[in-house]
């Protein structure tokens, strides 16, 4: 082993160590499985907005964008970061506060109970439907977390892939399982910081390996429609491609994901004092669109970097997921202090993908333990039982990931893509005609979730595989989301009107200000 390779190994080596002992620490402020789901709503404003955006971009900021950025160009990568950063926005401007508000009114702690609870579900169907969607999605999502960090280990050290990705997913596993939400929140905030001095610390490099920007243009200039965002240009394959309307619609839709992320609305319900969120949802917005822009901007980047020999060359945007690991392996040639950058650089690619990891197992455990035992099965157990329970089924949730992650082919930003269209199709309509339409009841918001869910499945894997290339191959998420809307107000309306306790608490919510 290299000197350079040693001091990249501590620098992340201390780097987990601190993550685990924030899970310990937070460990013993675990009273009950609300504390453990929910930090007992006691969250400050910066930590609710980073963690909640560093929870939100996973490995797919420091992996998965800049891959798609470098192999295809501008227009994907530019139209999914505006859908996100827009949609970023409206969810922490219309939702946030809301739903602050009302879980806190009706005294829910998980998002399948909110939704029973607002529509008056006593028989606890909602409950069991979004807990069974959320560990549906929520499983292949973690398992893209845990393949993210054994790409990573696995490019670095030129250790086995299945070991390096076992051991990443038992340090989150670890600090999950004692700390639970708190834990998870601040360790996602201190993430977040990480991630954002290895974005900029990358591309600082690249920009200087390149002699400016301005090279850096120069360079993808004479690649036709790379720079076109309504064109792209396949660098694997040198093939100039179209990017209409449709693809344009498609691309923006990945904004409407917001409104149905679990782990960022979880983050929205555990805020300390609501009249805080504004100051959240500032930091949050720019936070999200100068990350982002430098994502895209370092995969520019890549494409010169890949023409000087300095990584590369990639066959597809899959394989250039390695991208920001490659640029840090070249850095830590140069001497302890760039090794020691270089591992700064790889930290914050662990911090990405853990800092959605750790959110997503919390969140389908809370599915696990808390809706489907406690609440659809009334299975009756004391306080300290139930937070083993909620400990437990982060452990089995987290070996069902391992198993799942097992491909070190498996696309990361293929995975989040689909995961994110399940999650805002089946929560994303209920979340918003929960909170801002009246005469929506229990049987509209089932119609919404069960429309939503079963569309993003069959054309993920019906529709888009038997018509790919033609008009109906594009995301998922758009139809699904607009089906599940229309299948909540047709429902709703031609199903009974919410009883009245149900509307006068919505009134109440309604008025707050």
């Amino acid at each position: 082993m290299t000197s350079s390779t040693t001091v990249i190994l501590i620098t992340i080596a201390v780097y987990l160590i601190g993550m685990i002992s924030i899970g310990a620490i937070f460990a013993k402020k675990n009273k009950s499985s609300d504390d453990f789901y929910l930090g007992g709503r006691k969250l400050g404003p910066f930590v609710t907005a980073m963690s909640a955006e560093a929870s939100d971009m996973s490995g797919w900021l420091l992996m998965g964008l800049p891959a798609v950025a470098l192999m295809t160009g501008i227009p994907e990568a530019f139209w999914t970061a505006l859908g996100l950063a827009a949609g970023t926005y409206l969810n922490w401007l219309f939702v946030a506060k809301k739903l602050r508000v009302y879980s806190h009114k009706i005294n829910t702690v998980t998002l399948p109970d909110f939704f029973s609870k607002r529509f008056g579900d006593k028989a606890h169907i909602l409950t069991a439907i979004s807990a069974i969607f959320i560990v549906i999605f929520f499983v292949p999502y973690t398992a893209s977390g845990f393949a993210a960090c054994g790409k990573l280990f696995s490019s670095l050290f030129g250790m086995d892939y299945f070991t390096a990705m076992i051991i990443s997913a038992a340090v989150i596993a670890l600090y999950c399982t004692l700390g639970g939400f708190l834990a998870a929140s601040t360790t996602d905030f201190i993430q977040s910081i990480v991630m954002t001095i290895a974005l900029v610390v990358v591309l600082g490099f690249s920009e200087g390996m390149i002699s400016g920007f301005g090279n850096v243009f120069a360079n993808v200039a004479s690649l036709d429609g790379y720079m076109d965002l309504f064109k792209g240009f396949n660098v694997a394959t040198g093939e100039t491609m179209s990017y209409g309307a449709l693809p344009v619609a498609s691309t923006l839709a990945w904004g409407l994901g917001y409104f149905g992320m679990p782990h960022i609305l979880l983050r929205f319900m555990a805020i300390k004092d609501e009249k805080k969120l504004k100051t959240s949802r500032r930091v949050a917005s720019v936070w999200v669109v100068i990350s982002m822009g430098v994502a895209v901007l370092i995969g520019i980047t890549g494409y010169s970097l890949m023409k000087a020999g300095i990584i590369g060359p990639y066959e597809s945007a899959t394989a250039a997921e390695t991208i920001i690991v490659d640029i840090a392996k070249f850095l830590s040639q140069y001497g302890y202090i760039p090794a020691l950058t270089a591992g700064i650089i790889l930290a914050g690619i662990l911090a990405s993908t853990m800092s959605t990891a750790d959110s997503q197992l919390l969140a389908a455990a809370s599915s696990i333990s808390q809706n489907l035992l406690e609440e659809t099965f009334k299975i009756k157990m004391s306080q300290k039982t139930s937070l083993w329970i909620a400990r437990i089924s982060v452990i089995v949730i987290s070996i069902i990931a391992v198993f799942l992650a097992s491909d070190p082919n498996s696309s990361v930003f293929q995975i989040v893509s689909f995961a994110w269209a399940g999650f805002g199709a089946v929560f994303g309509p209920v979340m918003l005609f929960s909170l801002f339409w009246k005469r929506a009841n229990k049987w509209g918001a089932l119609a919404g979730m069960l429309s939503g869910g079963i569309t993003v499945l069959v054309w993920k894997l019906v529709i888009r595989y038997f018509f790919k290339g033609t008009v109906l191959d594009f995301y998922e998420l758009l139809p699904a989301f607009i089906i599940a809307c229309i299948a909540i107000v047709v429902l709703s309306l031609l199903t009974k009107a919410p009883d009245k306790e149900i509307t006068n608490t919505f009134d109440a919510v309604s008025k707050k200000k």
